[in-house]
């Protein structure tokens, strides 16, 4: 990266709702919105899937194959990157409350206590939770979930009736990521903190200072580094040791006076896109600290929360996305 501001580099894309995920999906730029529609872009030429409609979508997931989505409508909605959908679950007069998947095909939804686990095989599992499962995603090794909840985290093996281990903490757990080697489980809580566990011990540990809850959370590409949303600055917390951040304080970067509301580590390079509340969206590169700005908006203009982030998994394309349908692909120049 250099000083020079990357502005330039950016396409404007338009979307007719609030983006609530998107993703790079074979050759489309995808958009979940909240308005129900999913929508696939190919330069100039959109599709529109109304995979939820007449309803809110509350939740959506990707990789760069599928996608899926749940809503107030009680559905979950699972889209490929052809462009076919197949209707998951569907419990009227209820919402769903999280979605999770992963890259073998498994998949995960929770609506109220009741949790569903859909393996490779397409065969589901349920189960039901403590009290209402916020936040759910699946250890990378062995066919494992972990659900956060009230009072803490519970880990489920979906195959294994009636196991489930917990990982108790006093407070409401919004969310949760697991960390890729498996070792850590970290939940955002009502409290404006992080609370994590060592899976291996249950040993905890808090993360405070956050001025608001954190509702995004990216592992960087080697695992040692967690970045976080919540504050006027990407909090990224050290993971480079068995103890995790235990004892140990965080990196801050791209500080500005606005909150960072979406965070997406680089998919091979220690850098970080990082989205704010009133639109900007800039790159960090871990290493010295230094910011290069992707997107600005001007003093007198509306300013919209960016509520997406994604990168191509090729590490030259990131794609965003506001609360007002505002969108942007940036095609990294080359070096």
């Amino acid at each position: 990266m250099s000083d020079q501001s990357l502005t330039a580099h950016v396409t404007p894309i338009s979307v007719s709702a609030e983006v609530i995920a998107a993703a790079f999906m074979g050759d489309a730029i995808v958009f979940a919105l909240a308005n129900g529609d999913v929508v696939f872009k190919r330069g100039e030429q959109e599709t529109v899937l109304h995979a939820h409609p007449d309803a809110v979508l509350l939740f959506a997931a990707a990789d760069h194959q599928r996608m899926i989505t749940g809503g107030d409508d009680g559905r979950v909605v699972e889209i490929r990157a052809d462009g076919s959908m197949q209707e998951l679950a569907h419990e009227k007069g209820k919402w769903i409350d999280a979605v999770t998947l992963r890259s073998d095909g498994a998949m995960a939804w929770s609506i109220g206590k009741n949790v569903y686990a859909r393996d490779t095989k397409g065969e589901i599992k349920a189960m039901s939770a403590p009290s209402t499962v916020r936040g759910l995603g699946f250890m990378p090794k062995g066919y494992r979930l972990a659900m956060a909840h009230y009072n803490g985290v519970s880990l489920w093996f979906p195959n294994i009736k009636g196991e489930t281990e917990g990982l108790p903490w006093a407070g409401s757990h919004l969310d949760l990521t697991v960390s890729p080697d498996g070792k850590f489980v970290i939940s955002a809580m009502q409290e404006h903190s992080l609370h994590g566990w060592r899976v291996a011990d249950k040993k905890d540990m808090r993360m405070t200072g956050y001025p608001s809850k954190t509702r995004s959370f990216s592992w960087s590409p080697d695992g040692q580094w967690l970045a976080t949303s919540g504050a006027e600055a990407c909090i990224v917390w050290p993971f480079q040791s068995k103890d995790g951040p235990m004892g140990k304080g965080p990196r801050e970067c791209g500080v500005r006076p606005a909150r960072v509301s979406q965070v997406a580590f680089h998919p091979s390079a220690a850098i970080v896109a990082i989205g704010y509340d009133d639109g900007w969206v800039m790159l960090c590169r871990l290493g010295d600290a230094a910011e290069i700005l992707v997107r600005a908006t001007s003093a007198d203009a509306p300013k919209a929360s960016i509520t997406a982030l994604c990168w191509h998994k090729n590490g030259q394309e990131l794609v965003f996305g506001d609360e007002t349908g505002v969108a942007g692909l940036l095609k990294l120049p080359n070096p």
